[in-house]
């Protein structure tokens, strides 16, 4: 077995609120800075989310995430964001600690380049959640010899060569 890495460093991310829209602060950078001092802290309200969109197609094996105790996600799912489909969910503690969620067997091999975690509801009354960690691991697909990168197709193409059903949709281009 190939030892995993974090994949997380070749990202684009976004997230569903700020709070007080204190990004300096409080932003989405904050959850991969490697900096036990700063967090992404959402604004009240549920669901939020945090949506990573990856370079180039990878194979994830395990989540990492470190909430700060009370204001954990609780009913919290991992989705395929390009398919808008259920990887699996997640079953966070409301925990200080990091916490590693690996995905079912089955899903691991699968190639994906956008994933979103949504946070149904939180710990906190007032719906908000704060994340100090956050990593990816696994293999990037063309790396992973189980990759099954074929099982989903990366992007839907229609019969006339086109992407998508025609409908304006936000472009990531990562320099």
């Amino acid at each position: 077995m190939l030892p995993w890495i974090p994949i997380s460093d070749n990202r684009l991310c976004r997230v569903s609120s700020v709070l007080n829209r204190d990004t300096a602060s409080y932003g989405k950078k904050h959850l991969f800075d490697g900096n036990i001092e700063t967090c992404w802290n959402s604004e009240q309200g549920v669901p939020q989310h945090i949506l990573v969109e990856f370079e180039a197609p990878v194979c994830v094996h395990e989540v990492r995430i470190q909430f700060q105790g009370g204001f954990a996600g609780k009913d919290t799912r991992l989705i395929d964001s390009t398919h808008n489909v259920d990887i699996c969910p997640l079953h966070p503690e409301d925990s200080n600690r990091i916490q590693t969620f690996a995905l079912p067997a089955n899903e691991q091999p699968l190639a994906r380049k956008r994933i979103k975690i949504q946070f149904v509801s939180s710990t906190d009354f007032y719906g908000r959640i704060i994340v100090y960690a956050l990593d990816f691991l696994g293999l990037p697909a063309e790396q992973d010899p189980h990759s099954n990168s074929s099982a989903m197709p990366l992007s839907a193409e229609n019969d006339d060569g086109t992407i998508g059903g025609g409908v304006a949709s936000d472009i990531i281009v990562i320099i």
